[in-house]
């Protein structure tokens, strides 16, 4: 596979990467450990696949805090040289004192990933939601810190508006941000991926086959069973939804057929065309469905073919829109001071 490259921290990853997820929680039943272990393998071994992404968090329902890193730390263990990872932390308002300093907080969140990834080293280390109370900036600064004590080789942030991105990278370069991103959810175009071509910074777009909608596998007969299935609450996977939106599969259809390709691919592909620093993480627990969605690099639109679906799916209304979350809060924290 093809690599692109996040120029701060000068990290090499495949053109599409692994969102880990769902091995944990989330999308409903989770697979037996070693099927799951098999399934990140395969994507590195079959699919050509080095970007891994998962995050502390991962695994608070149906397991604990910590399952998903622990479980990819114990898959890519002997291929640790050999591929990227990328984990993602919160601060907490109960962490959030006058006797410690955001670096201390971060630390200890680092050392527990370190463990659970059996890593000595993150390539790239996210800030998974912002805490309106921790300004951004201290964020920055002690991820400055950690990347010159070689801990971290890049950082990144989670779910942000190019405000808050640009306060943070006039700190410390920022390596990659990772925003919800479609063919459904195209906010990131006004304004997240014009300043980030403009100061080389790496998109990477989660759920970016809509929650699978654009596979066009999920039907208004689908049910979501799982208490912590996400899927509940994704607009555009509401049954008035799926119906409204159903043109835009008959567009992905009609490239699919004629590029021999699935949806998925389709829709992977479109966004590698259309943005030299986008890197998509789909998510999924099936392994093939995991080679699928990694063997949209070999589906090439054409400026031609590219146009065509841009100029068609411009055309078409999106019903639900997700939207983004920056903040987990507006009250965490409100007693803590910053240490200078």
């Amino acid at each position: 596979m093809k690599t692109r490259k996040f120029i701060h921290g000068n990290i090499s990853v495949s053109e599409i990467g692994m969102g880990c997820m769902g091995f944990s929680h989330g999308y409903g039943a989770v697979p037996k450990e070693d099927y799951s272990i098999k399934a990140i393998r395969r994507a590195y071994d079959e699919g050509g696949c080095t970007f891994f992404d998962t995050a502390e968090s991962y695994g608070d329902v149906v397991f604990y805090p910590g399952h998903n890193e622990q479980l990819v730390g114990k898959a890519v263990e002997s291929i640790r040289e050999k591929i990227v990872l990328a984990t993602k932390f919160m601060i907490e308002s109960v962490e959030l004192t006058n006797e410690t300093t955001v670096l201390d907080i971060i630390h200890r969140h680092l050392e527990k990933s370190l463990s659970n990834l059996r890593t000595d080293y993150i390539d790239l280390y996210y800030l998974h939601r912002i805490n309106t109370a921790v300004p951004v900036e201290d964020i920055a600064e002690a991820m400055g810190m950690l990347i010159k004590e070689g801990i971290i080789r890049g950082w990144g942030l989670s779910q942000v508006g190019v405000d808050t991105l640009e306060k943070a990278h006039m700190i410390t370069p920022v390596t990659a941000v990772q925003n919800l991103y479609s063919m459904l959810e195209r906010d990131c175009e006004k304004d997240i991926f014009p300043y980030c071509l403009e100061h080389g910074i790496g998109v990477v777009p989660f759920s970016p086959i809509a929650s699978g909608f654009l596979s066009g596998k999920v039907t208004t007969d689908t049910r979501f069973e799982a208490v912590d299935d996400v899927r509940k609450w994704v607009p555009q996977l509401k049954k008035e939804n799926i119906i409204a939106n159903q043109p835009i599969l008959d567009i992905l259809a009609g490239f699919s057929q004629k590029k021999h390709a699935t949806n998925a691919q389709i829709a992977l592909a479109w966004m590698l065309k259309k943005y030299p620093n986008v890197v998509p993480i789909p998510g999924s627990k099936n392994q093939e469905r995991i080679l699928e969605n990694l063997g949209a690099v070999n589906v090439e639109l054409t400026d031609d073919e590219f146009n065509a679906l841009e100029k068609a799916l411009t055309d078409c209304t999106v019903h639900g829109h997700r939207g983004h979350i920056e903040s987990i809060g507006k009250s965490f924290g409100d007693n803590w001071k910053r240490k200078d």
